[in-house]
């Protein structure tokens, strides 16, 4: 019987061992991948290749927070010969999964991370997901998925092995261009309505204001709005940051309290028009070195 690999944070990888699976996992010659939402899946695709076939639990342009799946996704599940997947993120993909798990010959539990606990530093925000905006991290992570591929599918080892190098050397020129970008500026504070950037701040020397909490859909208190609107005067806030699948209002509110203005500032949830991980994250750059001055 073959195991459910599971990876990631635990970014976790689960490796299928479902009744339905065609080939132990494998279909049409290629390895069946399910990712649990876009920034897995776009690593998933970057790494695989032609060598396999990936299924995102996820819809486009769809928040991921609290997804619920149907059951053709379960099934997806159950034939996948890799799950990919950020064990505490989304309820209903750990519930998929650990259904898997029963009378297996794995347990959900013992997973093996893609990102270790020293890597992704859980005092960051306490229960902050985002990781992937952190490109040092990401490219971490690609390694690790890149070697869990490699053994569900090891005819194809050497290829997932190249391909996850490749996508480690982009991830460090973004890494570099932001380094540069965000090197010297005006300001270092940025006000956003969604705790999602933890990682990010972390890794460029920010600091993160937070209308809301990690979930997007949490309403701030009067409290909580008032003291934003007092800290992003006291710093000299311009603008005020929002997401692109989630309703700009409370970023709004705020930036009319302040006389600043609003601008998109992207935790690639999901992705809602063309472009990838990569031009997102450039345009979060944009985004940052002109609402924070940067020369």
């Amino acid at each position: 019987m073959r195991r459910l690999l599971p990876v990631l944070l635990t970014l976790a990888v689960a490796a299928g061992c479902g009744a339905r699976a065609s080939a132990a996992g494998f279909e049409a010659g290629r390895l069946n991948v399910v990712s649990a939402f876009y920034p897995l899946q776009f690593l998933s695709e970057r790494i695989g290749g032609d060598q396999v076939r990936v299924t995102n639990l996820t819809k486009p342009g769809a928040e991921p927070h609290d997804v619920e799946l149907n059951p053709r996704q379960v099934a997806d599940v159950a034939d996948a010969g890799v799950a990919v997947y950020l064990r505490g993120f989304q309820p209903a993909v750990d519930d998929a999964v650990a259904q898997e798990a029963k009378g297996r010959s794995f347990d959900v539990g013992e997973t093996v991370p893609l990102l270790s606990a020293s890597d992704g530093d859980d005092t960051l925000g306490g229960a902050d997901p985002h990781v992937w905006l952190d490109p040092v991290r990401f490219a971490t992570i690609a390694d690790r998925l890149g070697a869990r591929l490699a053994e569900a599918d090891p005819a194809h080892a050497d290829l997932y092995t190249q391909r996850a190098a490749a996508v480690h050397s982009e991830l460090d020129a973004l890494n570099t261009e932001f380094t540069q970008g965000l090197k010297d500026c005006v300001r270092r504070e940025i006000v956003t309505s969604h705790s999602a950037f933890h990682y990010l701040a972390d890794r460029y020397g920010l600091t993160q204001i937070g209308i809301t909490g990690i979930s997007p859909e949490a309403e701030p208190s009067p409290r909580r709005l008032a003291d934003v609107a007092t800290d992003a005067r006291a710093t000299g806030t311009t603008t005020i940051f929002f997401e692109t699948l989630v309703s700009p209002k409370v970023a709004d509110t705020i930036a009319r309290e302040v006389g600043a203005k609003t601008a998109v500032l992207d935790p690639l949830e999901g992705i809602t028009g063309p472009g990838d991980y990569f031009s997102v994250m450039r345009g979060n750059l944009a985004a940052l070195t002109t609402a924070l001055g940067c020369a």
